[in-house]
């Protein structure tokens, strides 16, 4: 079985002690393609390096919405300049997070959707981090033409999931699916449509219950896997197939 993370930020400091031998380990797992999304600009030039070094790893380039303070006006000029150099698979992490103690709504929501005007112009799926603002994003969404993408770690309603589906999103799930009590997300990976399913692990964050408590790791994809055919019912290799095809054909691979 080949599996495909969508999700993996294998560039960041948790893994500079060890990222060769977890490399090895990932693909002897099965996992054989991995999308590493940034995070601030500053961390651009060492993950397109990082990508460059290794077949099967792929670059998104974006600003998180969680670093806002660390986010600049010209970052988003920086932004379009080095898409239209670097032709990456997709425009992310961006998205919007209500979460974070006192959220600057405002500047969230301005920045990101520049970041969705540059996915437009360049035709480039979005790589989209939502916590308590599925409504606001959605919002945002549709003001733009896009190719579809990716709500990561969905969590949202299924009638929310139902305005992804008509603007051709697919839907990440992670280690959080490993969980017994994860009763929600369990159960809308049980109901939506398989064909809009993708996996990812967000390593090092949002690790499996086998692991709880330790570092996340891309090698750990497959518990994903075998979570989503248990809530499923469906077998392994038939959701590996049609997971890792559903990926391929959103990144154009």
């Amino acid at each position: 079985m080949e599996l495909f993370d969508t999700h993996c930020h294998l560039d960041v400091p948790e893994f500079a002690a060890d990222r060769d031998e977890v490399l090895v380990r990932t693909r002897d797992a099965g996992v054989t393609r991995l999308v590493i999304p940034a995070i601030t600009e500053a961390g651009w030039d060492d993950l397109l390096a990082f990508c460059r070094s290794e077949s099967g790893l792929y670059p998104a380039l974006g600003l998180h919405p969680i670093f806002t303070d660390e986010h600049r006006d010209e970052h988003i000029d920086r932004l379009r300049e080095r898409i239209a150099q670097e032709r990456p698979l997709a425009v992310g992490e961006i998205g919007l997070d209500f979460f974070i103690p006192d959220p600057d709504r405002e500047r969230q929501t301005e920045l990101f959707e520049a970041q969705l005007a540059i996915a437009e112009e360049f035709q480039l799926p979005v790589l989209v981090h939502v916590r308590k603002a599925h409504d606001q994003v959605l919002q945002s969404l549709k003001k733009f033409s896009l190719p579809g993408g990716i709500a990561h770690a969905f969590n949202g309603s299924l009638q929310q999931a139902e305005q992804y589906l008509e603007l051709g999103f697919r839907f990440g799930f992670g280690g959080m699916l490993t969980y017994e009590r994860s009763k929600k997300i369990r159960k809308l990976a049980a109901e939506l449509p398989l064909e809009h399913i993708v996996l990812e692990t967000d390593a090092p964050d949002m690790t499996t219950a086998a692991h709880h408590g330790e570092r996340n790791s891309p090698e750990y994809l497959p518990e994903v896997l075998a979570a989503l055919a248990e809530v499923r019912g469906e077998s392994a290799e038939l959701l590996a197939l049609q997971t890792t095809a559903n990926a391929l054909k959103l990144f154009e691979l």
